[in-house]
């Protein structure tokens, strides 16, 4: 029986070692410390793991309530005590402290009856492909938290609701390179239909698991028991390793503000008994599971529920579809063919309405094309305000100009797609759909944060930054999704890469240039350049990049607009020389007839230097086409090729 936390009896005899305990039997974790938080009282928007410090009493109480209702190990409140999300708080500086009390708390609970697990969760940060962060980065990071859980002296870490494989094994590895002798509980998280968010099913998921060297593997959180019973199961046929299964208390509802979870301790304790026989050998709940739930589960497992099944072996191939090289950038878009050709582009900018009726932007378009530009770019809004989306306009451009002829048919969008407020599952269905309906041209990019004064309720989220998604895409185009599941056959996209020539910190925007390259982008287009030797000087950095480079001309209306550039959107240097040019103008007219030739001076200074050009900025046909003048003309048969950068490289970022 449990020995009460304080009676005289606790502790008298030692826990025997982890492993060994669980050839004994069946081990019966806690629940949800978080939801026993909230349910007295205290709100989502605090740090609960700070609650270490300024009110542990409050999460003792909790740890003694599990304990009290039967489990063999309690968690200590440090699912978030990494130092990315402790900086959200800015607790960061305070690490160490915060775990050392948490894991305190928990053994003065605990009194020696009951092992105490370091939890750890996800940094809350994308790692490489996806994200900018490094694996060794990120295993630095997990090490900071297990350090300052060993040393006060956790009994085992508990790494629990991971969606990515990777991270996984470096939080894994951290825990090796803090105390190799100190046993590991890893688990992930899964969707209803049992894969991981990034699309990894539970046979595959249990064998890469399983070749870590955690002792302990498993799936908590995310979904209720139901649908978490099949995954232990299919994990089971693939690995002899000890079986965790932590479900929710099935899907929270929303009452009066506050979450609650309706499944009750009945329904949960049947599921331990499957989950068991399964071959579980550590059951517990995670988010909605109260003390009343793991009363439930200890009541089933006192009981005849303990007997295992036979795991049924079973050989898994890897999910895995082969990979297939890109398609050759010339057959994927008539301008993607262009510059594999060494051919100079065109392109100019056009940018969704501000309502639902696209047919000025269509008529402009449709001018262009007339005209012979190459493709129109559609950006997406970095003012974070209301417009058409730049996917649908895109679609409607494709619509337009698939029945074209002559010129008229040449013409393509170019996809800006920005990363933020989208899934990583969002993206790649947005990108599936782009591609059916015939978008092949596509350029990533980050998006920016909200504007100061924005309203608090439109916060940014990121789930991937263009490097990310130009992996992404790169995979898409060999056939596979982020969990490298087929998708059916290979996307057809040309990547492009949105570089800034004038931005503050020049060095992090090349590293980031060349990360997008490296990630697949095969062309750069270029923020508005104003000056020759700045480009140059940009250029000349990135010559081993081997990219094509469109550079961005922006033909200023007026003065106005040209200071606003100046001093207010970040990466374009506009030199006081335009300035000093446009001011001697009081005219509106004479200052956007001098803007012009402003832009004509800079694109005629850069054109050697350059496989195209970009006139960026939110102008008619008109004017965009009295920029280009002589250009498109003379651009059909024009092949270009320069020392340093030869084009395109077509197979992509695994080629030579």
């Amino acid at each position: 029986m449990l020995l009460i936390p304080g009676s005289a009896g606790a502790a008298d005899a030692p826990l025997p070692p982890l492993v060994e305990r669980l050839r004994q039997g069946v081990l019966l974790f806690d629940g949800g410390i978080g939801t026993e938080i909230y349910g007295r009282g205290v709100f989502l928007n605090v740090c609960y793991e700070e609650l270490n410090l300024s009110r542990p009493e409050l999460v003792e109480e909790v740890h003694r309530a599990f304990l009290l209702a039967g489990a063999d190990a309690i968690e200590t409140n440090t699912f978030g005590a990494s130092a990315p999300r402790l900086e959200a708080h800015g607790l960061a500086d305070r690490l160490r402290e915060i775990n050392a009390a948490a894991v305190r708390i928990a053994r003065r609970a605990a009194n020696g009856t009951a092992y105490v697990a370091g939890a750890v969760g996800p940094l809350g940060i994308r790692l490489e492909p996806w994200g900018p962060t490094s694996v060794d980065e990120a295993v630095a990071l997990f090490r900071q938290q297990v350090e300052a859980l060993a040393e006060a002296g956790v009994d085992l870490v508990s790494l629990e609701t991971f969606s990515d494989l990777v991270e996984i094994q470096a939080a894994i590895r951290a825990c090796r390179e803090v105390d190799p002798s100190l046993p590991v509980l890893a688990m992930m998280t899964v969707d209803e239909e049992g894969r991981t968010p990034e699309g990894v099913p539970p046979e595959w998921l249990g064998r890469k698991l399983d070749e870590t060297d955690a002792e302990v593997i498993g799936v908590n959180c995310s979904v209720g028991p139901a649908s978490m019973l099949p995954v232990v199961e299919a994990m089971a046929a693939v690995t002899e390793r000890p079986l965790a299964a932590m479900p929710n208390a099935g899907i929270p509802r929303t009452v009066d503000g506050r979450m609650h979870y309706l499944t009750s301790p009945v329904y949960m304790a049947r599921y331990v008994r499957r989950f068991v026989q399964a071959g579980a050998r550590v059951v517990g709940g995670c988010c909605g599971v109260t003390p009343e739930h793991i009363r439930a589960m200890r009541a089933v497992l006192a009981g005849s529920a303990g007997e295992q099944r036979a795991r049924p072996r079973i050989v898994v191939a890897a999910p895995r579809g082969t990979p297939h090289p890109p398609v050759p950038a010339e057959q994927r878009s008539r301008l993607a063919r262009k510059v594999a050709e060494g051919r100079f582009v065109t392109i100019v900018e056009a940018p969704p309405p501000r309502g639902y009726d696209a047919g000025r932007v269509l008529e402009n378009v449709s001018r262009l094309a007339a005209a012979g530009v190459d493709a129109v770019l559609v950006p997406d809004d970095p003012r974070v305000t209301l417009r058409m989306s730049p996917l649908s306009l895109a679609l409607l451009i494709v619509r337009q100009t698939a029945g074209g002829s002559g010129r008229a048919g040449t013409l393509e969008p170019v996809l800006q797609y920005s990363c933020r407020d989208r899934s990583l599952l969002g993206m790649q269905s947005d990108l599936l759909g782009a591609h059916a309906l015939g978008l092949r041209n596509v350029m990533p990019i980050t998006g920016n944060a909200p504007r100061p004064g924005q309203p608090v309720w439109s916060p940014a989220t990121f789930d991937v930054d263009a490097i990310g998604l130009t992996n992404v895409i790169a995979r898409l185009n060999r056939g596979l999704d982020v969990g490298d599941t087929p998708i059916g056959g290979q996307t057809r996209f040309f990547t492009a890469a949105n570089a800034t020539v004038g931005a503050p910190n020049l060095d992090e925007e090349i590293d980031r240039l060349w990360w997008k390259v490296d990630a697949g982008a095969e062309i750069a287009v270029s923020t508005p350049v104003f000056s020759r030797e700045a480009l140059a000087r940009f250029l000349e950095r990135i010559a081993a990049f081997r990219v094509p480079f469109v550079a961005g001309i922006w033909p200023v209306s007026d003065l106005r607009e040209a200071e606003h550039l100046a001093g207010e959107v970040p990466g374009i240097d506009v030199p006081h020389a335009v300035l000093d040019r446009l001011a001697r103008f009081d005219d509106p007219a004479d200052q956007a007839r001098e803007g012009l030739a402003i832009a004509r001076e800079v694109l005629e200074a850069v054109r050697p230097l350059v496989e195209g050009v970009y006139v960026a900025g939110h102008h008619d046909a008109a004017r965009a086409l009295e920029l280009l003048d002589g250009v498109v003309g003379r651009a059909v048969d024009e092949r270009r090729t320069f020392p340093g950068r030869p084009g395109i490289r077509s197979g992509g970022p695994d080629a030579g």
